[in-house]
């Protein structure tokens, strides 16, 4: 009996000492007092809904309704611009697909098309890209498509490696113009113990790579965590 107790206090210790993690001030990072990395720049904070916005070389297919000859795949240049008949070159780069859209039908209304309807719906991209790197079996960079979730992330790079320390897996983000950073326990969300975080265009994701963690040497003065992330801010390049 009094080995249960002594098993049942131990086991409250370690998780009470989980939950709430010590931190040290350090030269590269600094604690942010938040449960998940905030979103990118852009990020409808109530649906986590990030609008596209075309890039070079993107494929569009324009629809232009009852014109067949305006009906087309299209790839944007090196610029970002496209080129369509009656109208000329159009900059899409930087537009939503529905602000491409309207501005077409601007350029074909009243003196080519008296009330032009166009839809513009994104075929294949280059730009809308994440990279995992670090220990996982096919490193590169990859779509972010809708909902897509740190672990959706890593198992698009062919999951991790025999050698992955999942403990130690670190999303670089930049949020209001400063590069923030997020260690996560891959283990951790797959028990359930705190919800497998979205991820968007342009994160980088590093899967068990001890430079990247070292990152948080100073900060991290407890056990690897296991109910929640660690957040911060980098300050300058270690």
């Amino acid at each position: 009996m009094k080995l249960r107790i002594f098993i049942a206090i131990a086991a409250a210790i370690v998780l009470a000492s989980c939950a709430t993690t010590r931190f040290e001030p350090g030269p590269h990072l600094t604690q942010v007092q938040a449960s998940e990395l905030p979103p990118p720049d852009g990020v409808d904070p109530a649906t986590g809904h990030r609008p596209y916005r075309i890039g070079p070389l993107d494929r569009l297919s324009i629809n232009v309704f009852g014109v067949p000859d305006l009906t087309q795949t299209i790839q944007t240049d090196a610029g970002g611009a496209i080129s369509l008949p009656l109208i000329g070159q159009i900059q899409a780069s930087g537009k939503t697909t529905d602000q491409l859209a309207r501005e077409i039908e601007g350029s074909l209304r009243g003196r080519y098309v008296r009330d032009p309807h166009v839809s513009v719906n994104l075929y294949e991209t280059v730009a809308n890209l994440l990279t995992v790197e670090g220990e996982v079996r096919e490193p590169g960079q990859y779509p972010v498509l809708g909902g897509m979730t740190l672990m959706r992330a890593i198992a698009s790079a062919k999951g991790p490696t025999e050698f992955a320390r999942m403990q130690e897996v670190v999303v670089f983000r930049t949020v209001g113009g400063r590069q923030m950073a997020a260690l996560y326990n891959l283990t951790a969300i797959r028990r359930g113990l705190y919800p497998d975080p979205a991820v968007y265009t342009d994160d980088v994701i590093v899967v068990g790579n001890s430079p990247a963690r070292r990152l948080f040497r100073d900060l991290l003065t407890a056990a690897p965590l296991l109910t929640t992330p660690i957040i911060a801010l980098l300050n300058n390049n270690p």
